[in-house]
């Protein structure tokens, strides 16, 4: 810390407890009040260095009378500066730091101790003192720095804080090993410095590149975003060490978030309280749209996890719409970084009675689906006249150009990856009775097909979804079942659904096809299919000419959704569940008679007939009406 001594008379200068006077040696005719300290001086020297206190006295209307009283309310510094600039002009020794030097800064100022006054005054020596000592530290930088929040206005117009912003960002910007302070002021080392800079270096951070990032975190918000776009601007720190800088400011400023954090305004009692945490939560507010402004532009240079954390904030703290959907655009563009967790942003919103906030994920989700999508092309003209005008560096900048547009786009093994989170997620959304099912059927969706291997998460998504919501009519259990694949479903997870009782039952009869299909292919005999279902599979997409390919079994299942089929002994238990959904399906109406005229009974017990072998099972059931099981 650096530290200066003015003047050479030693400290006597009284307090307003001790009569505040040097009229042991002087006549005191002068009462200055500052704020509600009173102090008896004599004129001289003191009006011969201050200007205003000159005008102040000549233009008060008791000048005459023996003690004159000079008031001075609005004192930059308070007391404290005012007897740092008083004992100047007495000649009594006074010491500077960087945590008083701003506030005697703006005294003298204020009292416009000029040289234009007399030389060698007290605004000429300070200005000396801080451009020399000051600003060559980092850590008496960052303390001065931080003194200017108390006197903001004056700050400002003297051009403090802009020095020091500026020499702060100028160290930065250097190698460590070139700062005159570069050990951490957060760790509050007490270094005696001499004004020259030299020290001894107690830790040497300079293999460390983002050894400023702590110490920036010690500043308010708005001085810390100047000082942030001063570092940026430079163009020298990587956006890696800007991300980390800001994560390390979030962490020491934000409160911790979590489910509750949302309900503060609930937990206050009384009016003043209400009032208290809606200033704190603006506090909070402006301090997070900062951060989101500082963000750095490229992909990858903060993690999508602390990405999401800002949103959960922002969402709590009721950010603006613009911080949120900027949040949302730069977790889009790396969300295969994200876990189920980090998506389970809660519902804050008094129009939405689900527990998640599943609109804000779709937003993601958007973000994600629209990577390497740019806007229509100008027409094109004729090729003679583009090879006319095309140039070499035409040629680079269309090569840079698509080479921006391919990192920008989400890869293949991205949207494998988001896929599976799309899947997990549901499976957490799924349980919210108030989840809507044109949302659940709007976020599956929104996946590419290639981007699934396999649909075993969907599925026990959708299972959990109808166990979850038992209301749901026949329609909208098949309309939520079209999204399944039953060619991607695990062994393990046709099983489970050929005895699954809540699925329709066009489902249920592709499931056992599909099973049967496998079990062929894997006992090496392939038998050629019937007519009839080979029409029902090309019906519905699919080729029968082409075996089916083999389908993942390591798909991991949790306890509480676990797919136990200990109970499946033969299939005997599926022609039961085809039995009771047969009973209660739409296609046959209450006279007992289908679509097509064939009467119910009969259906029923040649439903009760199939047989054991799963190729004669599913011969038999599709033999007995075509037609029937086409409009079903």
């Amino acid at each position: 810390m650096k530290f200066m001594k003015l003047g050479s008379r030693p400290d006597t200068f009284y307090t307003a407890e001790a009569v505040r006077s040097v009229s042991s040696e002087v006549s005191s005719d002068l009462f200055i009040q500052v704020k509600g300290s009173k102090y008896l001086l004599h004129k001289f020297p003191l009006l011969s260095k201050c200007l205003r206190l000159q005008r102040l006295c000549s233009e008060s209307p008791d000048s005459s009378s023996q003690h004159q009283i000079v008031r001075l309310p609005d004192f930059p510094g308070g007391v404290e500066a005012f007897e740092l600039c008083a004992k100047f002009c007495y000649g009594i020794t006074i010491t500077l730091s960087p945590y008083n030097i701003v506030a005697a800064r703006c005294g003298a100022e204020y009292l416009q101790m000029t040289e234009e006054v007399e030389k060698g005054n007290l605004v000429q020596k300070l200005e000396v003192f801080f451009n020399s000592c000051i600003l060559r530290g980092w850590k008496d930088t960052i303390v001065s720095l931080q003194t200017t929040k108390a006197l903001p206005m004056w700050s400002e117009d003297l051009g403090i804080t802009g020095r020091c912003i500026e020499a702060v960002a100028a160290k930065v910007l250097s190698h460590p090993s070139k700062v005159s302070l570069s050990h951490s002021h957060s760790r509050r080392v007490k270094d005696d410095v001499s004004c020259n800079g030299t020290e001894s270096l107690r830790h040497n951070k300079s293999g460390n590149k983002g050894w400023w990032a702590e110490d920036l975190a010690e500043l308010s918000i708005d001085l810390y975003w100047r000082t942030m776009i001063a570092i940026k601007s430079g163009g020298k720190i990587p956006s890696n060490l800007i991300g980390d800088a800001l994560k390390i400011y979030a962490s020491r400023w934000l409160p911790n978030i979590t489910n509750n954090g949302g309900h503060l305004k609930k937990q206050a009692a009384s009016d003043s309280e209400l009032d208290s945490v809606g200033e704190i939560a603006s506090k909070h507010r402006l301090l997070l749209e900062s951060v989101v402004s500082l963000l750095p532009a490229g992909k990858g240079a903060v993690s999508c996890g602390f990405l999401l954390k800002l949103l959960k904030a922002s969402n709590i703290l009721n950010a603006s719409s613009s911080s949120k959907m900027e949040l949302a655009r730069r977790i889009g563009l790396q969300l295969e970084e994200a876990t189920v967790n980090d998506l389970l942003i809660p519902s804050l919103s008094y129009t939405n009675d689900t527990v998640y906030d599943v609109e804000l994920v779709m937003t993601i989700l958007e973000q994600f689906m629209s990577q390497g999508q740019s806007p229509p092309t100008s027409p094109a003209r004729s090729r003679m006249a583009f090879e006319r005008r095309r140039s070499r560096s035409a040629e680079n900048i269309n090569l840079e150009f698509q080479e921006s547009r391919r990192s920008s786009s989400a890869s293949h093994s991205s949207k494998l990856k988001v896929a599976k989170l799309v899947d997990r997620y549901l499976q957490e959304v799924a349980r919210d009775a108030n989840f809507h099912l044109s949302k659940f059927l709007a976020l599956a969706e929104i996946i590419p097909d290639f981007a699934r291997h396999d649909h075993d998460d969907l599925y026990r998504a959708i299972d959990i979804y109808l166990k979850a919501h038992p209301e749901l009519n026949k329609s909208e259990r098949k309309r939520l079942c079209r999204i399944l694949d039953c060619k991607k479903l695990s062994m393990e997870a046709c099983m489970h659904a050929a005895q699954n009782e809540l699925l329709p039952l066009r489902l249920v009869v592709q499931v056992l096809f599909f099973e049967q299909a496998r079990a062929a292919q894997a006992g090496g005999k392939v038998t050629d299919l019937p007519t009839n279902i080979k029409a029902l599979l090309t019906a519905h997409g699919i080729d029968p000419a082409k075996p089916t390919a083999p389908l993942s079994t390591t798909t991991s299942i949790h306890a509480e959704d676990n797919w136990s089929v200990s109970n499946f002994k033969s299939p005997k238990s599926r022609s039961s569940t085809l039995r009771m959904k047969l009973a209660e399906d739409d296609d046959f109406n209450q006279n007992g008679l289908t679509h097509d005229g064939i009467g119910r009974n009969s259906r029923f017990k040649a439903i009760c007939a199939i047989p054991t072998q799963p190729k004669k099972m599913l011969s038999k059931f599709w033999s007995t009406n075509r037609t029937a099981t086409e409009k079903n």
